[in-house]
């Protein structure tokens, strides 16, 4: 645990190089790898598929013309180590898209800090790979690494802040998006409230209400300023429907404050049906 701690402290520090990010991360795996056979942890695997009306991604619609995705996903937990491994898809429900199929790569550790103290802290920090199977890779596919803060005792009422920030670059030297590299900061508030189920046999149902704001520090585009780019709200709840299936529908609302991201407010619905064992 030492460890781990060590290491997040070198991610927070403000001359990281992205080298370093990289390092950290397969530092991290190697530690926590090295203890799952002492675990009796099961493997465990989360299905997940997800229709949105809208690809709002990092402010950005993402498809022109409001079009509709569907986004499957499946998400692999190693042995209860906190060491994950996500892979993403996202196609356009719409001719015209298909050289924006995505398929994304995220690797990524999870640990819990301090749990019994105020400043408890929830932190994740990853590495994710953007691709773009039907274009050649120097056209768009780029990299990532990030970090994620937060803290779920530190205020009194259940109200949870957070904080995420996220370094990108292009992933092939003489890349089209050359001028991607940069910074992305993003403050958030969660809140859990919990209210009489909806369904028939369900005592209690929990609605999540959440609130971000993202400053945007030259990631994704010479064009792109260096400001406070959007705000997003959502609210979503889960269904339990039994057999380890759950459905989760969710309302998003996007409040656009930079033209050089988005020149429009955006709102969007998702529906996610996810399966674990």
């Amino acid at each position: 645990m030492k460890e781990v701690k060590q290491r997040i402290n070198l991610f927070r520090a403000n001359e990281i190089t992205r080298a370093n990010a990289v390092s950290l991360i397969a530092g991290v795996i190697f530690t926590v790898a090295g203890s799952a056979s002492a675990r009796n942890d099961e493997l465990g695997i989360t299905l997940d598929a997800t229709y949105v009306s809208r690809y709002i991604w990092r402010g950005m619609d993402t498809y022109p013309n409001n079009h509709s995705a569907i986004q499957p996903s499946i998400d692999i937990d190693f042995y209860g180590t906190g060491f994950g491994l996500n892979t993403w898809w996202s196609r356009a429900n719409g001719s015209g898209f298909e050289n924006s199929e995505e398929i994304d790569y995220t690797l990524y550790y999870w640990n819990s800090l301090f749990e019994d103290e105020p400043y408890a802290t929830e932190c994740t920090i990853g590495w994710v790979y953007y691709s773009y199977p039907d274009e050649p890779k120097r056209v768009a596919n780029t990299q990532e690494v990030y970090a994620s803060l937060s803290w779920p005792n530190i205020w009194p009422g259940g109200l949870v802040p957070c904080y995420t920030i996220v370094s990108t670059w292009p992933s092939e030297s003489g890349s089209d998006v050359s001028d991607y590299s940069g910074w992305v900061h993003i403050l958030g508030l969660c809140y859990d409230l919990t209210v009489p189920g909806f369904l028939p046999g369900t005592k209690e149902q929990i609605l999540h209400f959440s609130t971000e704001a993202v400053y945007n520090d030259g990631a994704y585009g010479a064009e792109i300023d260096h400001d406070w780019s959007h705000a997003v709200f959502g609210i979503s709840t889960s269904f339990d429907l039994g057999g380890n299936l759950a459905f989760t529908p969710g309302f998003y609302y996007q409040s656009s404050w930079d033209d050089s991201v988005n020149t429009s407010d955006e709102y969007w619905t998702s529906l996610s049906l996810t399966y674990t064992f």
